[in-house]
């Protein structure tokens, strides 16, 4: 296609997926080289976030934290749930699609300047918003690294303060088999002299090598930083800092406290820099939101949207589930990607489903709802337990709507694209049937 023919910023997603020979192919060599001739710069700290999960968490409260303190804030994350727009964030509000495609222009003028430079789609969206970014003069960016950390397109840019949050298993084949191999290239986002926060409570010794290695000023949990609480609130202390009294995160879940940990070790970190006050720590972490991210819908029955897409964080998951209380029946719409460690997905999920919902996704990479439902009955444990197939998640929901009683609840999980389905139309607020009358 002639750049001519490229006005939306569909087109441009399009051209972008058909230029590199391969989907991923990691390095910075391209990428940087790419960056030198747009003369991309950044002139405000960076904070870049790398992890399993708990990335998007992290970086929503980081986000939220500095706009209440009065700082421009920009961020980028990936994937997104349904508009590639959801992508960059500045000053808090999604950017227009028609801001993405001038900065699409500007990296194909420096792409095929001299010496073509191929990019994978990957890194021909993340020069884009980046330089989107670098124009929007900012106070302070926050970067979520993609896949791993030492080699993905983020890490060419040097960052003030590196966050590392869990670290699990997940992209084996591309990051290597263990924990210690995956920690390692998730380490490779540290910076000599600057702050790493490790929010791991029990990281990889290969991270903690890597940060004496490169002489970065490593700050861990339950060593430099930690939290206590009841069920009314929690309080954080690290180096020279201690919050009392803090209200639960707006984000759901056992796990953030430990993602909010990390993010208040990382603004101490930052202190000199970008100052942020209690109150705005308190109001910050009181109103953060994340599509999502164990996120109830009220309704009846209740639904559950939650991107869970690895064994770590489907056990996440279902201990979140299991804190809920009781409910008649719950319904799983469940679409996954095919390389996933799908088998302790579904086990630790089983106990408490009763009736699961398979789908397809719209990607050549996930593995078919005839698949799901094959591998689930191969180690089902649950022999009163249902199952069905379903082209698509919108259908799979509308299956399970069909049969569920109010007091019902339904858990969407597997995958972005299974989640997305959901809220491509908004959010939905489920009647049941017989309810409608």
């Amino acid at each position: 296609m002639e750049q001519a023919q490229l006005k939306t910023l569909d087109d441009w997603l399009a051209y972008c997926e058909h230029l590199h020979p391969v989907g991923i192919d990691m390095g910075l060599t391209r990428i940087s080289a790419v960056a030198r001739r747009m003369g991309l710069a950044f002139d405000c700290p960076i904070i870049t976030v790398a992890g399993t999960n708990g990335k998007g968490s992290t970086c929503a409260m980081l986000e939220a934290i500095l706009l209440e303190a009065g700082y421009r804030t920009g961020v980028f994350t990936s994937p997104h749930l349904v508009h590639f727009e959801e992508r960059c964030r500045v000053r808090g509000d999604i950017v227009k699609a028609a801001d993405l495609v001038t900065r699409f222009e500007r990296v194909e003028a420096a792409r095929t300047q001299g010496e073509v430079i191929s990019l994978t789609y990957f890194e021909f969206t993340t020069l884009a918003i980046l330089q989107l970014l670098a124009d929007a003069k900012l106070d302070v960016v926050i970067l979520e690294v993609g896949l791993g950390g030492r080699l993905d397109a983020v890490n060419m840019l040097d960052a003030d303060c590196a966050v590392i949050t869990s670290i699990d298993l997940d992209h084996m084949e591309y990051l290597g088999p263990d924990r210690e191999s995956i920690g390692r290239e998730k380490a490779g986002i540290m910076r000599a002299g600057k702050p790493v926060i490790v929010s791991d409570p029990v990281p990889p010794q290969s991270v903690v090598d890597h940060a004496a290695a490169v002489g970065a000023d490593l700050w861990r949990f339950g060593t430099d930083f930690n939290f206590s609480g009841d069920k009314q609130q929690w309080g954080w202390a690290g180096r020279g800092r201690r919050y009392a009294g803090l209200a639960y995160p707006a984000l759901r879940g056992a796990n953030q406290l430990v993602n909010a940990s990390g993010v208040l070790a990382a603004l101490t970190a930052l202190r000199d820099r970008i100052p942020v006050t209690a109150q705005a720590v308190r109001n910050g972490l009181s109103m953060v939101e994340l599509p999502g991210r164990f996120q109830i819908v009220p309704g009846q029955p209740t639904l559950v949207l939650d991107v869970a897409h690895n064994p770590h964080s489907v056990a996440a998951l279902a201990e979140n589930l299991d804190a809920m209380g009781f409910y008649p029946c719950t319904h799983a719409v469940f679409g996954a990607m095919a390389d996933k460690d799908l088998a302790p997905m579904l086990a630790r999920v089983a106990p408490l489903v009763d009736k699961w919902y398979f789908t397809d996704l719209p990607t050549p990479r996930a593995a078919t709802a005839a698949d799901l439902q094959a591998r689930w009955m191969a180690a089902n444990t649950r022999p009163d337990a249902t199952s069905s197939t379903h082209p698509s998640p919108e259908a799979a929901l509308q299956a399970a709507v069909g049969v569920a009683t109010p007091a019902d609840r339904i858990v969407v999980f597997g995958s972005f694209y299974t989640v997305g389905g959901i809220l491509k139309d908004g959010v939905p607020r489920l009647l049941a049937p017989h309810l409608a009358n």
